[in-house]
């Protein structure tokens, strides 16, 4: 799950991306409420959906093993079998004795302020619908597994799932600045394709990435992707593709950085990406920058 832009988006319609892309979002939104939340419908899934769901599953566990940071492989357990589709509210109850988040069902891509204001109240918003199966090896835009597999693992983090939470609540400050499309675009860099060092190399953390058959090994072991030291100011400069694989990746050292980067108040950081957009531009995706640090395997 990822932040959309909400402007003229009431309840019901589906909200537009930030990202560049071509394709608007899908889901029913006639199902949410004011807040984008609805019931997971759970009975409502076919045998098909589950059997498409193990699929998946096992796919992406044959990916982990060096690919996937070491805190996700340990937390994944906590999803339970994968036999079936996950109820919810089952998950729901380990996660919140484990860090205090629950999930809540969504339809789709969520407009910002309900999505930030979801975060800061430890609560994950998960899309209740499963890609269709010619999706298998890729889809655009976030699904029951992407968000339930990419995104859930690593709330039982307690460091991580700080994070997500004071990411919620400073997104909440930032939609009054002007600010939510930068935020939007620390979140892409992190949450949802970002890397972070190891003994052993890089390894994925962002559930675009653990998510996915194919940008996962790419990510972490080609060697044509830009992959650029954690940069918070660098990352809010620049656009991003939400329809093909990442040109640049950025990598964190740990998640207690990554929580750090995100303690103090933006406002002044914010009025200074502001002032290099205007002198200088955006940076587009994959585009080189000056003062662009490259990320150095351990």
């Amino acid at each position: 799950m990822r932040p959309v832009d909400a402007a003229r988006n009431p309840a019901g319609c589906a909200p537009a991306t930030y990202g560049e892309g071509e394709r608007p979002p899908r889901g029913d939104y006639t199902r949410a409420g004011a807040d984008y939340c609805c019931e997971q419908d759970w009975a409502s899934y076919s045998e098909a959906e589950h059997a498409l769901y193990q699929r998946l599953h096992a796919r992406q566990c044959a990916l982990l093993d060096g690919h996937a940071c070491d805190a996700f492989v340990r937390a994944l357990a906590h999803l339970g079998p994968a036999e079936r589709i996950p109820r919810f509210e089952r998950v729901s109850d380990r996660l919140e004795a484990a860090t205090g988040w629950r999930l809540v069902a969504v339809p789709g891509l969520i407009p910002e302020e309900a999505f930030f204001s979801l975060l800061a109240r430890r609560r994950f918003p998960v899309t209740d619908w499963l890609r269709r199966p010619e999706e298998f090896d890729y889809i655009v835009e976030p699904d029951l597994f992407h968000d339930l597999f990419g995104h859930v693992p690593l709330l039982f983090e307690p460091v991580f799932a700080d994070f997500m939470q004071a990411y919620g609540a400073g997104a909440m400050k930032a939609s009054g600045l002007g600010a939510c499309e930068l935020l939007a675009r620390l979140y892409w860099y992190t949450v949802e394709f970002g890397l972070i060092a190891s003994p052993d190399g890089w390894r994925a953390y962002g559930a675009g990435l653990l998510s996915s058959g194919s940008e996962l090994v790419h990510a972490v072991r080609a060697t044509g992707p830009r992959r650029l030291a954690f940069d918070v100011h660098r990352m809010m400069r620049s656009r991003y593709r939400i329809d093909c694989f990442q040109p640049t990746y950025f990598v964190i050292d740990s998640f207690e950085d990554l929580f750090r980067a995100c303690e103090p108040d933006f406002t002044p950081l914010y009025e200074r990406v502001k002032q290099s957009i205007r002198a200088s531009g955006e940076i587009e995706a994959g585009q080189a920058a000056t003062g662009d640090r490259p990320a150095l395997q351990a």
